[in-house]
């Protein structure tokens, strides 16, 4: 009887260490980036053999079953949807950022309304030599204007374009660690302590692999992950200890497209996503400024042809240029801005052609065209904004629901310490009971 006391509370000790251990592991790894809440399983011992008498105490102790790992692998995949999509709206909206930045706060709208101001101010007087030399100043402030937020632009894209290719490296870098740990599962025994760390880190690396793009996952034996880029039937990017190659490429216009092994692969979430969308939206404002600036060039250039300067000679061209970024002032003075009509006098007072040129610039309506431009940007920075807080509400709520199971709480675990240390300490008890049992019975004469 003393035997079996012994051996059941030595059972139980050992159980309620090993539950200490564990508890105080998860102590220790509350704020351990990637870790994930162990639990232990105890199980009544089994005897091994039937009692000869079927009414006789049969009893053998206790043991540790099992360590667990509170993870929900269908949670964890919400968490990286979820965390995927929010990533993808985030990325689009600082970039929209960025572009609406360049556009606005290099005040080109103002520099043409100032421009076509002076226009209209020269009307009064076409002769007056400062009103003239005010046009070809407005004008130039309006040429590097343009210049300027052609190039704050491109400073934008090369950001986006920079933080792309980061993104596609640590991709790799993800992919590659993600096959050396899929070696070292298939390496690893059943519910071994290097087992569970490794399993964390697979799913810490699953995560962060999310955040550049959207995958989908498969998981074999021993913990092993098969990654698809997007969805299931999508190209594979980890299988066993292989990683494939992941890699950017950049058009003409400065956006960027990605394959998978030399294979096109089509990005529909993670911050890769959202970076390309950005450059997408920064292509097309690029493409609206180079219009509008060769508008301006080509009207204002096609009234001097038709017109006369302040010499008597026939207008020349006011800009040069093709572009937001070449477009340049070129008139060396007032009196070059043609503002009597073709065949007039030296320092004919006829505002004809100058009366012509603000028709044209009327007609093209430049300032218009800026402000639909500044608006669209607007417009697309605050619709996308609206979507990125919904999805990052949604994207924070999945993490909430992980974060309650797989997560840490020091409250629970102080009640678990506490528990597990009075079944030891009860453990104990029960065996110093058994060494007086045996003491007692030694001392019968």
């Amino acid at each position: 009887m003393a035997s079996d006391l012994l051996s059941i509370a030595s059972s139980g000790a050992r159980a309620a260490k090993a539950a200490l251990d564990v508890t105080a592991n998860n102590i220790a790894n509350a704020s351990s980036e990637g870790y994930v809440r162990r639990s232990v399983t105890i199980t009544e011992l089994g005897v091994n053999s039937l009692a000869a008498t079927p009414t006789e105490i049969n009893v053998a102790g206790v043991r540790v079953a099992s360590v667990v790992r509170n993870a929900d692998s269908f949670r964890q995949s919400e968490v990286r949807r979820t965390g995927s999509d929010a990533a993808r709206a985030n990325a689009e909206v600082q970039g929209l950022e960025n572009v609406q930045s360049a556009a606005e706060q290099t005040g080109l709208y103002d520099s043409i309304v100032n421009f076509e101001a002076s226009l209209q101010q020269l009307v009064s007087d076409p002769t007056d030599g400062a009103l003239r030399a005010a046009v070809v100043e407005q004008g130039r402030s309006m040429a590097e204007t343009f210049n300027v937020t052609a190039s704050s632009l491109a400073a934008v894209g090369d950001g986006l374009r920079f933080e792309s290719q980061s993104g596609t490296d640590t991709v790799n870098n993800i992919t590659s660690e993600l096959a050396r740990v899929n070696l070292r599962l298939s390496r690893s025994s059943d519910a071994s302590s290097d087992q569970t760390a490794l399993l964390d880190q697979r799913d810490l690396l699953l995560e962060k692999l999310s955040d550049q793009v959207g995958i989908s996952t498969s998981f074999g034996k021993s913990g092993v992950v098969t990654v698809k880029l997007g969805n299931s039937s999508g190209p594979t990017m980890v299988a066993g200890g292989t990683g494939s190659t992941f890699a950017m490429n950049t058009a003409s216009d400065g956006t960027v497209s990605f394959t998978l092994d030399g294979t096109a692969a089509t990005l529909d979430s993670g911050a890769l996503a959202g970076k390309s969308q950005a450059l997408t939206e920064l292509a097309k404002t690029n493409s609206q400024l180079d219009a509008l600036a060769s508008k301006v060039i080509g009207v204002v250039n096609s009234a001097q042809a038709s017109g006369t300067d302040l010499a008597g000679n026939t207008g020349t061209d006011m800009f040069s240029g093709t572009g937001a970024a070449d477009m340049a002032m070129i008139a060396t003075g007032g009196s070059a801005v043609a503002t009597a009509t073709a065949g007039s006098p030296a320092g004919s007072r006829d505002g004809t052609n100058l009366a012509a040129m603000r028709t044209a610039l009327n007609s093209a309506d430049p300032a218009g065209d800026m402000n639909t431009l500044l608006f669209g940007i607007s417009s697309a920075v605050a619709g996308r904004t609206v979507t990125r807080d919904a999805l990052e509400s949604i994207a924070s709520s999945a993490k909430i629901a992980l974060q309650s199971q797989a997560g840490v709480d020091l409250d629970q675990e102080a009640v678990h310490l506490l528990r597990y240390q009075q079944a030891f300490q009860a453990s104990g008890r029960v065996m110093q009971v058994a060494s007086d049992i045996f003491d007692s019975i030694l001392g019968i004469r």
